[in-house]
């Protein structure tokens, strides 16, 4: 049935399908109406069948058991009947998405190609997801991303039954959320005058101003509409490092004993600015601010906070930052890095939210409740799941997908390591050093796209498929936890009908065979790293 990710198990029953005309009805309870809803909308529009609600035990019927996990579903088609059996509103959307799947790639269409003809295939299935964090990392502060686009992803996400978009929404190159106490980050810090093509070396700038933000209506739009789809949106506000766009709006925030902040602007060029926020109260108390907005749009349990990368040089010249420590009674600006993500790891708690960060939060000293993305290998989802911390696995040598697909001077901007379809499919989220009691702290998996060399919607669609249906039965399904042991000709196998669901969506995928000629981009530098990605 060429179903990806493949389900815990399913069994075909030839004789058994469903026919579907203007007759057939769809019912759920009201727990799941949420499910129905969208069911019936994809559904009606693929298909031009109405789907009234009908009566229980016919047609298509959505049913709750609370014996089953919150994700999990059973999928039963016989004649005249097909009944999505669910632990929760979440399952119920899974299951819902694997009816979709089984009418075929044509049910992905947005208008029916055909009046009649829509049958679902007998069957017996039951599923449920390995993790409970199964994440794509957007990354729309290097590029923005239009409201549209990001509503689009979240479709993709969906129909692979992944459910966390982590957004990432400020860096140094740019500010991407309303926040209506400080009306300079989006005036100001939203924008940059130019951009880098391609990597720093080749020296070429676009001299297009570039930007963008979401309102905070954009936001909740964006909250409600993955909602309805069981994904969940979690939001990273960058900090103490990353934060250059901030600190061109409001000068106050960075060091300003060390370098005349008024003159900057938003970063232009990629990478890791070395200006950093000031550890000072006030800049505290300004992303208490930030942060007291965003937790009124999103609802998520989880914020991510970054931490990564921040550059410690400015601290070292700083008297101020110096004089912070002492008063702190710290050792070093590593504990004062710390002190500021305990701070909000703090802050976060009282409120009823936990912070998650990048790995880099470990050093200095882990905050209690704090969660780690842990992206520089396993190393330190290691440490911390030994330590008892949650941990997200997303190690960059494996997830993630703005690295290359192959070798060669065909890949657009071609960045990072060669990460092929099947090296994803082979990745293995939890480290065979954990002991079972520190495997449990590893909630999930996530696949990440940093966005300084996509500049659109077909650039992250051609970076992130098929590799993304890879890592989507990687985060759901029970493959073998030893990579080598997976099948991945079967994979390919189904993927081939895959394939036919992503061009009914529209996704610009890469093809097997390469990119085509308008998916390339000649003479643009770079980044590749040769050999191997190194033991992780």
């Amino acid at each position: 049935m060429d179903l990806i990710p493949a389900p815990v198990s399913s069994v075909r029953l030839p004789d058994q399908d469903f026919p579907l005309d203007r007759t057939t009805t769809l019912t759920a309870p009201p727990e799941l109406a949420g499910a129905e809803r969208w069911l019936r909308s994809s559904l009606t529009a693929a298909t031009g069948l109405p789907l009234a609600p009908g009566r229980p035990g016919e047609g298509v019927e959505l049913l709750l058991d609370a014996a089953l996990a919150g994700e999990a579903y059973r999928l039963s088609v016989r004649p005249g009947h097909a009944v999505i059996t669910a632990g929760g509103p979440a399952g119920a959307l899974w299951g819902a998405q694997t009816l979709r799947r089984l009418l075929g790639p044509d049910a992905y269409r947005r208008a029916p190609l055909r009046p009649s003809g829509w049958v679902l295939p007998g069957v017996d299935l039951t599923d449920g997801p390995r993790f409970g964090w199964r994440g794509a990392l957007l990354d729309v502060a290097r590029h923005f991303l239009p409201k549209s686009d990001v509503l689009r992803f979240v479709d993709q996400l969906s129909a692979h039954k992944l459910n966390v978009l982590h957004l990432h929404l400020t860096d140094d190159q740019g500010w991407r959320v309303e926040i209506k106490r400080y009306p300079g980050l989006t005036e100001r810090a939203s924008w940059r005058e130019r951009s880098m093509v391609g990597y720093r070396s080749a020296g070429r700038r676009d001299d297009r101003p570039h930007g963008g933000f979401y309102t905070q209506d954009d936001l909740r739009e964006i909250v409600a509409y993955a909602a309805e789809r069981a994904v969940t949106v979690v939001p990273e506000i960058d900090l103490p490092g990353h934060t250059q766009a901030a600190v061109a709006a409001y000068p106050e925030l960075g060091n300003t004993d060390v370098v005349d902040t008024g003159a900057l602007g938003v970063w232009t060029d990629w990478g890791v600015s070395h200006n950093v926020l000031n550890p000072s109260e006030a800049t505290l108390r300004f992303f208490e601010g930030v942060l007291e907005e965003v937790l009124e749009i999103f609802p998520s349990e989880f914020v991510h906070l970054g931490g990564d990368e921040c550059p410690k040089e400015q601290w070292k010249d700083s008297a101020a930052a110096q004089a912070r420590i002492r008063e702190l009674g710290l050792s070093n600006e590593d504990e004062l890095q710390s002190h500021i993500i305990r701070h909000f790891d703090r802050w976060l708690a009282e409120r009823g939210r936990r912070l998650i960060g990048w790995d880099e939060i470990l050093e200095g000293g882990l905050a209690p409740g704090a969660a780690v993305s842990s992206w520089r290998g396993y190393s330190g989802g290691i440490a911390a799941a030994q330590a008892g911390h949650d941990v997200v696995m997303c190690p960059e040598q494996h997830v993630y997908l703005d690295h290359r697909q192959a070798p060669g001077e065909r890949e657009p901007v071609p960045v990072g390591f060669v990460r092929t379809l099947e090296d994803v499919y082979r990745f293995e989220p939890v480290p065979a050093q954990l002991d079972q009691e520190a495997a449990r702290r590893v909630i999930g998996t996530q696949a990440n796209l940093w966005s300084e060399f996509m500049d659109s919607a077909r650039d992250i669609d051609y970076r992130a498929f098929p590799r993304l249906a890879a890592f989507a039965e990687v985060a759901w399904s029970a493959l073998p936890a030893d990579p080598a042991a997976r099948d991945f000709a079967g994979f390919e196998q189904r993927l081939a009908g895959h394939l036919e669901v992503l061009d009914a969506l529209g996704v610009e995928y890469r093809p097997a065979g390469g990119p085509h000629p308008w998916q390339t981009r000649p003479g643009v530098q770079g980044r590749p790293i040769d050999g191997p990605p190194p033991a992780v």
